[in-house]
């Protein structure tokens, strides 16, 4: 998840896509700055990333769908179009952003991601949190 060079499934890259997507026009606001957009995208990717990283937790993935779908249609209804949020798929810039977050969220649980295991401790503690990450995970 926050590696410089990492690959992000369709979904997920969908799901960043959809949260960062901006436009060029000067009175809307980058998604990136919507926070029930962003932050559940960012939800999505977190969990997306420990699923994938972690061999001892699954993923709930018709959820994730689900949520993925109910924000793309809360950002159409916002006004972005769907080209607004694919225009950002190879955006170097906000997976920087992404990186970055993630790494403040995780020093913000006392982990680190240049530490081994540290992301799937981070997903076991969400699933026992109960939070919006954890409920679109499972411990196998």
């Amino acid at each position: 998840m926050f590696q410089n060079s990492f690959r992000l499934p369709a979904l997920a890259v969908l799901a960043l896509a959809l949260a960062f997507a901006t436009t060029g026009a000067a009175a809307k606001t980058p998604m990136r700055d919507v926070p029930e957009i962003a932050d559940g995208i960012f939800t999505i990717v977190v969990a997306n990333q420990i699923r994938r990283k972690c061999d001892d937790i699954d993923g709930r993935l018709f959820k994730g769908i689900g949520e993925i779908r109910r924000l793309r249609a809360r950002a159409n209804e916002l006004g972005y179009s769907d080209t607004e949020i694919r225009a950002v798929l190879d955006s170097d810039a906000e997976k920087a952003r992404m990186i970055e977050r993630g790494k403040k969220y995780m020093a913000q649980k006392g982990l680190n991601y240049d530490t081994p295991g540290d992301l799937c401790k981070l997903g076991r503690l969400e699933i026992q949190n109960n939070s919006a990450i954890g409920a679109l995970l499972r411990a196998k």
